[in-house]
């Protein structure tokens, strides 16, 4: 019998994952289709398209994707991979085009996706273009849920709205912290690391690890004057369904949706009052504390992270090898916010959540050290995730959300289906 991925023994209250799940080629090629070919993945935010004609080129499992607004206002998701013979139609990461040139042979596309210009045209059939057969592909699932745009590859899948479960409620706190909408602050943070994806996932909701991992920052924090309230860390887990899950927390930390700190002022006091009762004005007195004054970390399973926190990052992640993967990040912000409050956001974001903040460099490194460490796997197999399991209500450092996306994981990797 083969050793299996994961123990989930409920009764004992002990959860194990295998190591070979993080070090594994077969795992790691396994994974391309039965995760990563199978289920919805993000590819952008809305206020990345605000113009017609704009449009972002990006890779999403592999395969290159065009998220473009076209001239008819339409957002569509397109195969950035030219119908003729292959090559990539757009070069650009970004920006906004009436139409894109292939490079090889000078197809030329509408904003649409339609084929606007076919060279030597005379030498081809006359009905040749009518069928569709030149114009770029559409992906074949495309669906948005509170401005945040995915992606399915499947040709049969279930619809967005159902595949997201629970983690609709969490999406729609985030999209909701102005009547303006949210936007994508600047452009895409990229880096690599040296580690499993799955990693990332795990540590993304990890609220057990900031005390030790994150010492620096809160030691930095704790003699900055006025950067911290009396507000202690406490919160719960939540398992949202279908591999997503969150963890939901208050914090001394100040938030630029409506949590103060002494730091900010007087003017900054004021403010953020008038943006609480905005608030509670439009969204209901409990609905505004919970967006005002508690911090979110969720994972959309496979790999879509939100941290509503002390700023909000985006970020999605793909492995390119089983110890190596690559991290796209964006930072979120409300559109109608004043120059005070988005330069507090990005010094909130840039201080821990960026890739040069306190943060990243940390988990990085922790991430890396685990990698290495597996390389001993043969002898010490298994990953231990049992922290919180027979607790009626998790707290938010236990382990329910880890065990939430293993538990999918593992159903995804074992099922027939495939």
């Amino acid at each position: 019998m083969n050793t299996p991925y994961i123990i989930d023994d409920q009764e004992g209250g002990r959860f194990k994952v295998a190591r070979n799940t993080f070090t594994s080629q077969e795992v790691f090629e396994q994974e391309r289709d039965r995760i990563f070919q199978n289920c919805w993945l993000y590819l952008g935010h809305e206020s990345e398209l605000s113009k017609p004609g704009d449009f972002v080129a990006r890779s999403v499992a592999g395969q290159n994707l065009l998220f473009v607004k076209g001239r008819d206002g339409v957002i569509r998701a397109l195969f950035n991979v030219c119908p003729h013979r292959g090559a990539t139609v757009c070069r650009e990461k970004k920006g906004n085009s009436k139409s894109f040139q292939c490079m090889y042979h000078g197809w030329v596309f509408k904003n649409t996706g339609e084929i606007a210009h076919l060279s030597g045209e005379p030498a081809y059939e006359d009905n040749f273009k009518d069928d569709g057969n030149c114009d770029l592909r559409h992906v074949p699932h495309f669906d948005q849920y509170a401005g945040f745009y995915f992606v399915a590859f499947k040709k049969e899948i279930e619809p967005l709205a159902d595949y997201l479960a629970g983690a609709k409620e969490y999406l729609d706190i985030v999209a909701n912290q102005s009547a303006a909408g949210m936007e994508i602050i600047g452009g895409t943070q990229e880096y690599s690391i040296g580690a499993n994806w799955k990693l990332l996932v795990e540590n993304s909701v990890d609220g057990y690890h900031a005390e030790a991992t994150h010492a620096t920052y809160l030691d930095y924090l704790m003699n900055t004057n006025g950067s911290l309230t009396a507000t202690r860390l406490a919160g719960k887990g939540h398992d949202l369904g279908n591999g997503h899950a969150v963890i939901e927390y208050s914090a001394p930390w100040g938030r630029p949706i409506a949590q103060w700190i002494p730091m900010w002022g007087e003017t900054g006091k004021a403010e953020l009052d008038r943006v609480y009762a905005e608030l509670v004005e439009r969204l209901g007195e409990d609905k505004a504390k919970q967006m005002a004054t508690l911090n979110r970390n969720m994972i959309i399973f496979p790999n879509l992270v939100i941290n509503d926190i002390m700023a909000i990052t985006v970020r999605t992640f793909y492995p390119t090898a089983p110890n190596e993967m690559m991290v796209n990040g964006f930072a979120l912000g409300v559109i109608d916010e004043s120059d005070w409050r988005r330069e507090y956001r990005l010094s909130n974001f840039l201080e821990f959540i960026g890739p040069g903040g306190f943060a990243t460099p940390d988990d990085v490194e922790a991430l890396e050290q685990c990698q290495r460490g597996f390389q001993s796997a043969a002898n010490v197999p298994w990953n231990d995730i049992s922290k919180g399991m027979k607790a009626k209500t998790p707290s938010f450092d236990d382990e329910v959300q880890m065990r939430a996306f293993w538990r999918e994981w593992n159903r995804r990797m074992t099922s027939e289906e495939g």
